[in-house]
């Protein structure tokens, strides 16, 4: 009886913890653990001195985790989340996934052209979780991640922060899209010197699109210009379409009505695929909607 008292006011303890590095307050802790605020705060002392450290700093308003802190954190929080969630886990194990929520951080083109299937196989298996999509991108991204208030992301990255784990699932090739009376739509071979004379519509510098494109351009020693700066291919391709300059997409954001509205050149000798794939924060408990929706992205997609 002893041991079992103690195993559960560890838990305790241990979620008082990880909800007050979360939430950056013991007010905030308390209120979403519906326990008093002295109540947390004598956990979390408990728990400093069985660990031996101080956990927290305070800085201004806000309770950040010392150094310790963060190791106990990355240690500990797998471990609460997946006691925590041990019901819907068992369910989802027999086949029986009836509740829950699951939050993905997706940018605006990822969620228009490559999350709509699996979106679609997610909703019609387990139509009783609550699928919501967060168009976020980038920094902003990473950050939901970070905070644990999304479950995963989807999208593309160059370089995985340490934090960070990037398993790509899907690839398309580059294209360069031009308006239909463009000079480079009238070329039979379209070489980096041509492109490099046209001014670009690009997605904001933050993102991945305009790292690559400056690497690129980089390596063959030739100079680019960006006339124009838009966040989602939709509006890029808007743009070109109205014959406000040429982009670099890829070729998934492509339909049939944009082959009639824009020339589309392929651009793969020079510019290499482009990988869409599951970010998450290292060390997450993944939870069981979230496990069963990267299931069914890793089986509709081909991996390349």
């Amino acid at each position: 009886m002893a041991n079992t008292y103690y195993k559960q006011n560890h838990l305790k303890k241990l979620r008082a913890f990880c909800q007050t590095a979360k939430l950056g307050s013991m007010t905030k802790a308390a209120d979403s653990l519906f326990a008093s605020q002295p109540t947390i705060s004598l956990q979390i002392h408990a728990l400093e001195e069985e660990m031996d450290t101080i956990l927290f700093e305070r800085r201004g308003p806000k309770l950040l985790l010392t150094t310790e802190g963060s190791i106990l954190y990355d240690l500990c929080l797998p471990h609460v989340q997946g006691i925590d969630r041990l019901k819907e886990t068992f369910d989802a194990h027999c086949g029986n996934l009836t509740s829950g929520d699951l939050i993905i951080a997706a940018g605006e083109s990822t969620i228009l052209y490559i999350l709509p299937e699996p979106v679609g196989k997610f909703s019609k298996q387990y139509p009783s979780i609550k699928l919501r999509l967060s168009n976020e991108t980038g920094r902003d991204g990473m950050e939901l991640l970070r905070s644990d208030k999304v479950d995963f992301a989807v999208g593309s990255m160059l370089e995985v922060p340490d934090d960070l784990v990037y398993d790509p699932i899907v690839s398309y090739n580059p294209v360069i899209i031009t308006p239909l009376d463009h000079p480079l739509a009238k070329m039979k071979k379209v070489t980096i010197q041509d492109i490099g004379k046209f001014g670009l519509i690009l997605p904001p510098r933050h993102l991945s699109t305009w790292h690559i494109v400056k690497m690129v351009f980089a390596q063959h020693n030739v100079n680019f210009q960006v006339t124009l700066e838009a966040g989602g291919w939709e509006v890029i391709k808007r743009y070109v379409s109205l014959g406000q300059g040429i982009s670099i997409v890829t070729n998934v954001c492509i339909t049939e009505e944009d082959s009639s509205k824009m020339h589309v050149i392929p651009i793969d000798q020079y510019f290499p695929k482009r990988s869409y794939g599951i970010v998450t924060r290292k060390g997450k408990f993944l939870s069981a909607p979230a496990q069963k929706f990267i299931e069914i992205m890793n089986d509709g997609f081909e991996r390349k």
